[in-house]
């Protein structure tokens, strides 16, 4: 369905106009070669990593020193779980999630969002989609559900990917937790769900940031510009030792926390932390987008 065809769907009064115009930005986000581009690099990072660690260890060497304090920090060696990919491939999955998280998944994101409202603005078709009874606020909406769509869409396929390789190039079996215990592969593969659920909440707070920043400008190149820039400058004031009275309030700074749903019992104090920031960060930056988008002038 092309976009002229939505908005000429759309114009009709029916109950199912809003699901339709959230099924047409869903089609139109992800049938985009950028969209599925961003995909493929992210599906290409667990392959590259699960084959480095194939041979690095196809002499019976391990790779890394492992990791998993709080907050998943990994050995000098590579990412958190490293160390254990070899032994079982479900690591992989860990791993995987631990590299693209810090850059790679919220790069990803903040392209997404940050062409939301921008790109439509610069591609003059802003304008025409509000002329659907869908309105500035139920437009925004989609907008924001389909970039929360493809968080999850994204992380899912980083740990399919993972999950895939790992079961190709490496044994499977119970899982050694961090704390030490053991637990069965079904309630690793579980945990290993819930984790890459936790990664797609852990995005929500750069999806809200990005579509603000969409808001503001109608170039779609200088939203996702400006996002991903915020998200790089954000990521290192968060390693600056002198700054770690602030560090507790950016949005990254629990991101790793996942790994301690890799321990037994499970800490939940950082995911707590982690999702209560997101949400406050989503509030926040979301509350703004509506702001600036429902007084925008759109004359292109």
């Amino acid at each position: 369905m092309s976009r002229a065809e939505a908005v000429r769907e759309l114009r009709a009064p029916r109950p199912s106009w809003s699901l339709g115009l959230l099924r047409s930005e869903l089609l139109v986000t992800f049938r985009r070669w950028r969209t599925l581009a961003l995909l493929a690099v992210l599906a290409a990072v667990p392959i590259l990593v699960g084959i480095a660690v194939k041979i690095e260890t196809s002499d019976g060497s391990t790779v890394g020193r492992g990791g998993g304090g709080a907050g998943g920090g990994g050995g000098e060696g590579g990412p958190a779980f490293i160390a254990q990919v070899s032994n079982n491939g479900l690591f992989l999955v860990f791993t995987a999630l631990a590299a693209t998280l810090p850059f790679f998944l919220p790069m990803a994101i903040g392209v997404i969002a940050g062409d939301a409202i921008a790109g439509e603005a610069n591609a003059g078709t802003l304008r025409y989609l509000l002329v659907a009874p869908a309105g500035r606020t139920r437009l925004l909406l989609a907008k924001y559900a389909t970039v929360l769509a493809f968080c999850l869409v994204a992380t899912l396929v980083v740990a399919v990917s993972a999950l895939t390789v790992g079961v190709l190039l490496f044994p499977l079996g119970d899982v050694t937790t961090i704390s030490g215990t053991t637990i069965s592969f079904t309630d690793g593969l579980g945990r290993a769900l819930l984790i890459a659920l936790v990664v797609a909440a852990s995005l929500t707070g750069v999806a809200a940031l990005g579509l603000f920043v969409s808001t503001l400008t109608s170039s779609g190149i200088a939203a996702m510009a400006t996002t991903v820039g915020l998200l790089i400058t954000v990521q290192i004031v968060d390693q600056i030792p002198q700054l770690h009275a602030i560090q507790p309030y950016l949005f990254p700074h629990y991101w790793l926390s996942f790994a301690d749903l890799v321990r037994d019992p499970v800490y939940w104090d950082d995911l707590v932390k982690n999702l209560g920031l997101q949400a406050l960060y989503v509030a926040v930056f979301g509350s703004a987008a509506w702001a600036r988008f429902t007084v925008k002038d759109i004359t292109a």
